[in-house]
């Protein structure tokens, strides 16, 4: 596809969403950017939340995962499965009870300034570099289709799609952001399944054929009971599943803020179920799309790319389909990359204003602090940008097995946290909190490095996230003492 055709879409598209967020952000104050007003639809949320979670590294990485891991990824989706249920039951109505905007509040009820401090720059931390790797991903697809040949910098490429986020979050923030991942998450399955349909059509392949070539290929074993020591060990992946999901959802600001835009607890709870029920069937398409591009390379002998991150653009863009595959495609990766880093810009403006900031009571005045909030709006986006930039000289890695790594690392603190403060009544010094959450990290590190030799080959897989906790749980529980009785 040419570069200006692919201009065209891309100014098509965010029309669209500037229109969108004109129309969702009139008259929007404080109340509306951070929880919409409490006002948005479940269902609406529900559909636009598949989008926001699967984002430009499911979009692009787990097809190209699937040559190197088959379809082992599906036993941490069903252990996904088991977290939503967690997160509906046990973290909303918490959140719902104590009407919080940000959930890091409740660690300051809970334990104390230190600790709600601590909370909130760990998933500033995470979540920044989290949506840095997300959107690396959609400005160097675009680079390579379209600012390449105009001879545009990278860094250029980088400071556009920043731009255009922060062009339709501004105003509306989250009452914008569900309407606007409804719609992405509409074109970025669409390019999916029309990327099926005519890779099928190439192959002369009905329905039921389709099917039986997925399941008749090596690639699509989904079970691995054999070996405990490796990294695709089903209990391994399927408690790692489960515990990202209730870090990388329910103890996350970015996606509970709009859980927490809904009207009331009953709504939230439909959301949280159906959302986390379509990421079943969701996932199973996106990794048999994964089988029939190596399949589709293999019988046009086509040579397989050095990442497994460019087969899908390799295939989708490079003429081997038609035209119109090549569109979706480009909507789809568009979508995918900006329904997650969108929310995501949103939910790091709101804990910075009121985490960090805490512009609530700081600023009397609600001009005051719409001011501030807009001001942090704009330099979280710079950071964004930089950190992009940083990353495109770093990344060696697959991009999903990097981000679920670095999760392993960054989020198990605020497992350990919450999860002390849940499930005892114990009292913590508050002031050494800081010094726990940075040590468990650490040991971390050790633990990964020195595994197989330690433990006899074992290898430590994405349950990194599950000993970090611990650590954290276990440094929490020696710098406290038990709640006096009255």
């Amino acid at each position: 596809m040419a570069a200006t055709e692919v201009l065209f879409i891309l100014l098509g598209y965010f029309s669209l969403l500037i229109f969108i967020s004109y129309l969702t952000g009139r008259g929007a104050e404080n109340q509306a950017f951070f929880l919409g007003n409490k006002r948005s639809p479940w269902y609406v949320v529900s559909f636009g939340m598949i989008g926001a979670s699967l984002s430009g590294v499911t979009f692009i990485s787990v097809p190209g995962w699937v040559g190197s891991s088959s379809f082992s990824y599906l036993q941490m989706v069903f252990g996904y499965l088991v977290g939503y249920v967690v997160i509906a039951n046990i973290l909303l109505p918490l959140y719902y009870r104590l009407n919080l905007t940000s959930i890091y509040t409740y660690l300051d009820q809970r334990f104390g300034k230190v600790s709600y401090k601590t909370g909130a720059s760990f998933f500033l931390f995470s979540r920044i570099v989290g949506a840095s790797f997300r959107l690396y991903l959609v400005a160097n697809v675009l680079q390579l289709i379209m600012f390449d040949a105009w001879g545009v910098p990278f860094y250029v490429t980088v400071l556009v799609t920043i731009l255009l986020i922060w062009l339709y979050t501004f105003k509306g923030g989250i009452r914008t952001i569900v309407w606007t991942d409804t719609l992405q998450t509409l074109f970025m399955l669409s390019a999916v399944v029309l990327t099926v349909v005519f890779i099928a059509r190439d192959m002369q392949l009905n329905l039921s054929e389709l099917i039986s070539t997925v399941k008749g290929s090596e690639l699509s074993r989904t079970w691995f009971f054999d070996n405990p020591k490796e990294k695709s060990f089903f209990f391994k992946q399927f408690l790692s599943g489960a515990f990202i999901t209730i870090v990388m959802t329910g103890l996350d600001q970015d996606m509970m803020q709009k859980n927490l835009s809904c009207r009331n607890l009953n709504d939230a709870k439909k959301n949280v179920y159906w959302y986390g029920a379509a990421f079943l069937p969701v996932n199973l398409l996106f990794m048999s799309l994964g089988v029939l591009l190596f399949i589709f390379a293999q019988s046009h002998g086509m040579a397989l790319p050095e990442k497994s991150d460019d087969l899908f653009p390799l295939i989708a863009t490079q003429g081997y389909l038609p035209k119109i595959v090549s569109l979706f495609f480009i909507l789809g990766l568009i979508a995918a990359a900006y329904s997650s880093a969108d929310s995501a810009l949103t939910s790091l403006t709101t804990s910075f204003s009121i985490d960090i900031l805490d512009i609530q009571h700081r600023y009397p005045s609600i001009k005051k602090q719409e001011q501030v909030r807009k001001w942090v709006h704009v330099a979280i986006s710079l950071v964004l940008a930089l950190v992009i930039i940083v990353f495109s000289e770093l990344n060696n890695d697959s991009v999903i097995s990097a981000i679920f790594t670095f999760a392993g690392y960054t989020y198990g603190p605020l497992l350990g946290l919450y999860a002390f403060g849940l499930y005892t009544q114990r009292i913590v010094a508050d002031k050494w909190v800081w010094i726990i959450a940075l040590i468990s990290p650490l040991l971390c590190v050790v633990l990964n490095y020195y595994s197989e030799v330690w433990f006899f080959g074992y290898k430590i897989g994405f349950e990194l996230l599950i000993f970090n906790g611990l650590f954290t749980f276990i440094g929490l529980w020696l710098i406290s003492k038990k709640k006096k009785q009255l």
